[in-house]
């Protein structure tokens, strides 16, 4: 079902929409989270740190890809904003095509390099083929990722979140009997896990793609809009490649940090590979609202309803700092009894170290929340560039920390790297949106 973003209360929208969003990433989160923590107990802490090593650049290439297929659906939820069903159609095709390209690209110089960029980030020799034999698998998977991305993010512009989530679930539990069959029952080991990933994507990618073409009307293209159309292309690029870059620079600083935690030790690795699973799946609907607002503003935007999107945004802001408070206190209680189901209870190093990690990080989730809901509500809003500007304050906050506090508090100073992050891409953010705001009323003409 098709939802139109641009009437109605901004709560009710948001929440309506970002629900079924946030399921969908859960699950998502879930299957990581299930290759994390079978690899952790059936394979030890070398393989599960062999793992954890490669999380800042798997972030890095495979962000890159998610952040392009979004800002590929930006022009597309513009179009269907404004009720300009043609050229949303002409450029669903130029986004086809595009993805195609982008895939085969970056599959082919991620894997060539991936030893190599393993090597320059210092990956321990007792790790090292873990991390190799793990993530170019996830490489060579990276057009699996886009054919998932580009058709989730096509459904999603049109104002339907819900439909995405029903293959993804169904990827998910897949994953899980692919994880246990292939690394406990074939004896693949981390390669094992990498494949379930692969595979599962790969079905949830094709079966959305399916049920698009079958069940959207609005997608059926006419004579003559199959065509590459050199505007649309660029205008796809010109929204894709900057939310892709936001992806990327934002990990540069996180590989620069693992970088500096590599030098910690297997330990550090370990417990930092564990705090981070956990604290991506408490963060899961952070990544739903700016999700949501991304649709809600490339709507509102193409219907030139700016004050609605003022209006989103501080809707969004109070379900965002609801939930940060709530996430706080239950890491808080709780945080080292789930860190056991990554590591066996004898490792008390570790248990600590996740438990410090996740309460640091959870002090600053409405940091958080604010990243999230106006970098990607600046993207839906047409200003792709200041979403990587952002990307960079984090990047530099992220490299800062990690040559001056790891240095000196260790694994402690590790700890403060995303908050210091976050709260360095608010400072920048916040006076963006306002910016941003005034440049559209300006162009639509609104007093």
């Amino acid at each position: 079902m098709v939802r139109d973003m641009t009437k109605g209360s901004p709560m009710k929208l948001i929440l309506g929409f970002s629900i079924p969003l946030l399921f969908g990433m859960l699950f998502q989160q879930f299957y990581n989270l299930v290759d994390t923590m079978i690899v952790g107990k059936t394979l030890g802490v070398e393989a599960l740190a062999g793992v954890g090593a490669t999380g800042s650049i798997n972030f890095m290439i495979i962000g890159f890809c998610m952040g392009v297929c979004g800002g590929f659906a930006i022009p597309i939820a513009q179009q269907f904003g404004a009720g300009r069903y043609s050229e949303l159609r002409k450029y669903v095709y130029n986004s086809y095509i595009l993805s195609i390209v982008f895939s085969i690209v970056l599959t082919i110089l991620s894997v060539v390099f991936t030893q190599s960029i393993l090597r320059l980030m210092k990956t321990p020799d007792n790790i090292f083929w873990h991390s190799y034999n793990y993530i170019v698998i996830i490489f060579a998977g990276i057009p699996t990722v886009f054919l998932y991305n580009i058709v989730s993010s096509i459904i999603r512009a049109l104002g339907d979140s819900k439909t995405p989530v029903i293959f993804l679930v169904l990827s998910a539990v897949m994953n899980i009997f692919l994880d246990i069959w292939f690394i406990t029952g074939l004896k693949m080991g981390v390669a094992g896990a990498a494949w379930a990933t692969d595979i599962s994507q790969f079905v949830s990618g094709l079966l959305c793609l399916i049920y698009m073409n079958k069940k959207y009307d609005v997608l059926k293209f006419q004579k003559g809009e199959k065509q590459i159309h050199r505007q649309h292309a660029i205008n796809l690029i010109v929204n894709g490649v900057p939310m892709g870059l936001q992806y990327s620079i934002t990990a540069i600083g996180s590989v620069i940090l693992q970088t500096s935690v590599n030098t910690l030790g297997s330990v550090s690795v370990a417990a930092m590979t564990a705090g981070s699973k956990i604290q991506m799946f408490f963060a899961c609907p952070f990544d739903a609202l700016g999700s949501t607002m991304a649709t809600y503003g490339g709507q509102n935007a193409g219907a030139k309803e700016v004050d609605r999107i003022g209006a989103g945004i501080r809707a969004a802001v109070i379900v965002g700092s609801v939930y940060s408070i709530a996430a706080l206190v239950v890491q808080y209680l709780f945080g080292s009894y789930i860190a056991l189901l990554f590591v066996d209870a004898s490792e008390t190093q570790v248990i600590a170290m996740t438990h410090t990690f996740l309460i640091v990080n959870a002090l600053f989730f409405i940091p958080l929340a604010l990243v999230n809901i106006i970098r990607f509500c600046i993207q839906g809003m047409g200003f792709a560039g200041f979403a990587v500007l952002a990307g960079v304050f984090e990047m530099v906050a992220r490299t800062v920390v990690a040559f001056t506090l790891v240095p000196v508090f260790r694994f402690n100073g590790a700890c403060m790297a995303n908050p210091c992050a976050w709260v360095a891409a608010d400072i920048f953010l916040i006076p963006a949106f306002i910016y941003c705001s005034r440049r559209l009323k300006k162009r639509f003409g609104i007093g």
